[in-house]
C-alpha cells in the first residue's frame, strides 16, 4: 500500500501516519489501525474533492459528448460511473486514479458470483431477489457495449476483450456497490458536467441491485452536521426514484475503513473544497478504526459486501446473531393465501390496487422485536372484511390495526407460508449445519441469514400466540380495555416500506 499513500499524497491528500496505518485484519481484510491513541473530533485524513472518481470528476462523459452519452442513458442508473471508472482503469499509467484502482479489490464474496447451487442456500431470504444479475448483464449489453462501439478512438477495439468485459464489468459494479460515498454537490457549486445529472426516471437498474447507493456515512459539516443518506437506507427506498446517481463517488483512502454493527469511531464529513475523515470517538492504540454502513440486517450486508456481523443478541439469550436481521413479508403472499379461501371474490386484486394507490405498503417488516406491523394486520383486515373494505373507500384510509381471531388465523398462515419458503423450516438443522467445519464461507454466511430470518419468524410466532391468549383472557372478561392492550401493544408497531419488485 506504500504506492497507494504516495499517490494519495501527491494529490494533495494529507493521511496523520503517526495516527493511522493500513493493516490487514483476520476475517475482514484491509483496513486502518490507531497506531496510538486518537482523541475524539482528531482528523485523520483529508482529500481535495477533486480526488474523489464519480461521473462528475473523470474526463470520460465530456469527451464522449453530453448529447451521446444521454443517447445511449450512460447518465441513468450507475452504467455510467461504472464506465467512466473502466476507463479510467484503461488508461494504465496515463490515467489519474490508476494507483487507486490498482488498489482495489479484484475478488468478491458476494452472491452476485455465486454459483446456482450456492445461490440455492439462499432461497426465502431477502437476497435472493435483490442480487439483480440480469438487470446488470442487461444494461451491460443494452448500454454499455453499443455505446463503446460508437467511439474506437476512446475504446480501441484491441482492448474491449481486456479491459471492457463482463466479468470487468460485474467487479467494477462490485467495487461501487461495496465502497461508494454519497458525496453531494456543495450548495452553490457549478460543475461543468451539470447537464448529466439525471432529471427523470434515474433510478434503473445497473449493477447488482436497483439501488446501489452509497456505501457509507458522508456528513455535512457545513450545515448543522447533518448526515447523508447512508446505504442502510437506500434499498428499496422511494428516495432513490429522485436520488441524483452523480452524487456516488468512489473517496480514496476513506474506502479502507471496514464497518462492524454498532462500532463505528470515525465519519467522513464535506465541506466546500475537501472531505475529513474525523474520529467520534477516543480509538485506542491497537483499535480498528471503523466507519459505519448504517447497521444492516445481515441480508444487505452479505449481498453488499460479502461479509455478515455476528454478536451477542440479549433477544437470543447471549447466542450470536446480527440486532438488525429483518424478515420481509410481500404483499402477494397475503393476496395469494385470502384468494385460495375464497377464489370468486373478485375485489381482492381491486383492494390491493387501492391499497398501493392511497400509498400502503407492499412489503411489511418484522424485526427482532415482539411486534407485528400494524400495516400488514391492517392490509389483511381491508382484504378479509368487506365492510372494512367499504368504510376504507368512503373514508379514504385504511381500517384501524384491530387483532381478532379471524385477523391471528391468517397471520399465522402467513408467518407459517413465508417459513416454508426456505430449504428447511428447522431452525435446528441450521445451527447444527454452523456448528460443523465442513462448511464453506459461502454456504456459513447462507445459512447465518437464513437462520437469523427464520429466529425472527419464529420469535413472531411466538408473538402471535401471545396476542391470542391475551385476546382470550379479554373475551372471557368482556373487557373492551383488554383488548385494546392486544391491539396497541404487541399489534401496533412494527415496520414495512414499500418495495416493488
Amino acid at each position: 500500500m506504500d504506492d497507494f499513500v504516495a499517490w494519495f499524497q501527491h494529490h494533495s491528500g494529507v493521511l496523520d501516519t503517526s495516527m493511522m496505518g493500513i493493516t490487514d485484519f483476520p476475517g475482514s481484510g484491509r483496513g486502518a489501525i490507531a497506531l496510538r491513541d486518537i482523541p475524539e473530533n482528531h482528523t485523520i485524513f483529508t482529500l481535495p474533492r477533486f480526488l474523489t472518481l464519480s461521473t462528475r470528476t473523470s474526463t470520460l462523459p465530456s469527451t464522449f459528448g453530453i448529447e451521446a452519452w444521454r443517447k445511449y442513458k450512460l447518465h441513468k442508473g450507475w452504467v455510467g460511473l461504472i464506465l467512466c471508472m473502466m476507463w479510467e482503469e484503461a488508461q494504465g499509467n496515463q490515467g489519474k486514479w490508476i494507483t487507486y484502482l490498482a488498489s482495489l479489490p479484484t475478488q468478491f464474496d458476494t452472491p452476485m458470483f455465486w454459483s446456482d447451487e450456492e445461490l440455492q442456500e439462499l432461497q426465502g431470504t431477502a437476497v435472493v431477489d435483490k442480487i439483480g444479475r440480469v438487470e446488470a448483464e442487461r444494461d451491460y449489453h443494452e448500454k454499455l457495449v453499443p455505446a463503446i462501439k460508437t467511439r474506437p478512438d476512446l475504446f480501441p477495439s484491441n482492448k474491449i476483450d481486456t479491459w471492457y468485459t463482463l466479468h470487468r464489468y460485474h467487479i467494477t459494479g462490485s467495487r461501487i456497490l461495496s465502497r461508494s460515498f454519497h458525496v453531494e454537490r456543495w450548495e452553490g457549486e457549478v460543475e461543468q458536467d451539470s447537464e448529466l445529472v439525471p432529471e427523470e426516471d434515474n433510478n434503473e437498474d445497473a449493477h447488482a441491485n436497483t439501488s446501489i447507493g452509497s456505501a457509507m456515512d458522508v456528513d455535512d459539516s457545513g450545515v448543522d452536521d447533518k448526515g447523508v443518506d447512508e446505504a442502510g437506507n437506500d434499498s428499496d427506498s422511494d428516495d432513490e426514484d429522485t436520488e441524483d446517481t452523480s452524487n456516488i463517488a468512489m473517496v480514496p483512502m476513506a474506502d479502507l475503513l471496514n464497518a462492524r454493527y454498532d462500532s463505528v469511531n470515525a465519519k467522513l464529513f464535506y465541506e466546500k473544497h475537501h472531505l475529513h475523515m474525523v474520529t467520534t470517538k477516543p480509538i485506542k492504540a491497537g483499535e480498528q478504526i471503523f466507519n459505519t454502513y448504517g447497521d444492516l440486517p445481515n441480508s444487505d450486508l452479505l449481498r453488499r459486501y460479502g461479509y455478515v456481523d455476528l454478536v451477542p443478541c440479549p433477544d437470543l439469550k447471549g447466542a450470536l446473531g446480527n440486532p438488525q436481521d429483518v424478515v420481509e413479508i410481500r404483499a402477494d403472499l397475503i393476496l395469494k393465501l385470502v384468494c385460495d379461501d375464497d377464489p370468486n371474490d373478485e375485489t381482492h386484486q381491486q383492494r390491493i390496487d387501492w391499497w398501493l394507490d392511497e400509498g400502503g405498503d407492499d412489503v411489511f417488516i418484522v424485526d427482532t422485536e415482539p411486534i407485528l406491523p400494524a400495516a400488514l394486520i391492517s392490509l389483511i383486515r381491508l382484504l378479509l372484511s368487506q365492510e372494512e373494505w367499504e368504510k376504507a373507500r368512503e373514508k379514504g384510509r385504511p381500517p384501524k390495526a384491530k387483532f381478532d381471531r379471524q385477523v391471528s388465523r391468517l397471520l399465522r398462515r402467513i408467518l407459517e407460508m413465508r417459513l416454508s419458503t426456505y430449504r428447511s423450516p428447522d431452525l435446528e438443522i441450521d445451527e447444527k449445519l454452523l456448528a460443523a467445519e465442513s462448511l464453506t464461507l459461502n454456504k456459513r454466511h447462507a445459512v447465518i441469514v437464513r437462520l437469523g430470518e427464520k429466529r425472527i419468524l419464529a420469535g413472531a410466532l411466538e408473538t402471535l400466540c401471545i396476542m391470542d391468549a391475551a385476546l382470550s383472557d379479554a373475551g372471557s372478561v368482556g373487557s373492551k380495555g383488554k383488548r385494546r392492550i392486544v391491539s396497541g401493544g404487541l399489534a401496533g408497531g412494527g415496520k414495512s416500506k414499500k418495495a416493488r419488485h
